[in-house]
């Protein structure tokens, strides 16, 4: 069950919830005070109280939605509508923020995408042509697809803020700077000394980022070519109509590499998060040495 939770969290259309821990999240008795029946049924009576001039309705309305509160909540039925409302707007929220993602790629890659897009239905109208004994695993292969799918636009999106920040960065010109102030620090007084040596750091971290980064890149690369050659397989496969439970299985592998690598670029995304933080130069020396001596403008970290 653990399993098909994650996999309806990564499917972009998928409805299908893990029920275990959600009626810990979800106040079935909120649930169903809001529901639209429930309120209308409470207006009804304050209607008919303010139309009849006595408080007689209130009073049954109140006694009623006692009883309504102590037993619907409770209905298995009620819960499963309930778990199914969260469901579909986990999911509009879901086809929301993947709709934003795509419009913020470049006109490639959002080509990229829609390829892709079109290879996976093809291979879904293959497969519905099979009888209904094996739709089970047609249906499972599809909630695999969607995953994919949809991991393949958060990877492509990765992969062009990855390419902005290397346009951006120039790694020759920082290892210029570093050897620059290098250089330097013996002729310098100790404050200033202090400064360039913490300056010397934050560009040698600037330089590990580069390369991890850029590192981290080419996996997002290769991970997208390989999503799109396994799908090209498969709709292939599904010309002659091929077992849905080994393609299922393929699909199965395939996920798993693909959540590896995103879990490697999250651990990248964490490193811009902290970049901010670890180059500031920290407070600056106080006095008319650190004044006078501090180095020209021109040496300052580059954005």
């Amino acid at each position: 069950m653990a399993d098909d939770k994650a996999k309806g969290d990564e499917s972009f259309g998928s409805t299908l919830r893990a029920v275990a821990g959600g009626d810990e999240q979800v106040s079935y008795v909120r649930e169903a005070l809001k529901w639209q029946y429930n309120v209308i049924g409470l207006a009804g009576a304050v209607g008919f109280a303010i139309v009849s001039g006595t408080g007689l309705p209130l009073l049954l309305a109140a006694g009623l939605e006692l009883i309504y509160l102590s037993v619907v909540p409770q209905s298995s039925r009620f819960r499963r509508l309930v778990r199914s409302w969260k469901n579909a707007e986990e999911k509009r929220e879901r086809l929301k923020q993947l709709s934003a993602t795509f419009y913020e790629l470049p006109a490639e890659m959002q080509t990229r995408y829609v390829d892709l897009d079109r290879l996976c239905r093809a291979i879904r109208e293959n497969y519905g042509r099979l009888s209904s004994t094996s739709q089970i695993f047609v249906r499972q292969m599809e909630e695999r697809l969607e995953g994919l799918l949809h991991a393949y636009l958060r990877l492509l999106h990765s992969s062009h803020q990855h390419g902005q920040y290397l346009r951006e960065v120039d790694p020759a010109s920082i290892r210029q700077d570093i050897s620059g102030l290098e250089r330097g620090l013996e002729s310098e007084t100790p404050k200033v000394q202090e400064i360039n040596r913490r300056r010397i750091e934050i560009l040698a971290k600037r330089l590990e980022r580069f390369e991890k980064i850029r590192e981290n890149d080419q996996v997002i690369h290769a991970q997208c070519a390989s999503i799109e050659d396994v799908l090209e397989l498969i709709r292939d496969q599904s010309v002659t109509l091929r077992d849905p439970q080994q393609v299922s299985d393929q699909l199965q592998s395939l996920m798993h590499d693909v959540e590896q690598t995103e879990e490697t670029v999250r651990q990248v995304e964490a490193i811009f998060e902290l970049a901010a933080a670890d180059t500031t130069l920290g407070p600056m020396p106080s006095g008319e040495a650190a004044t006078s001596s501090t180095p020209p403008a021109r040496d300052r970290l580059r954005n």
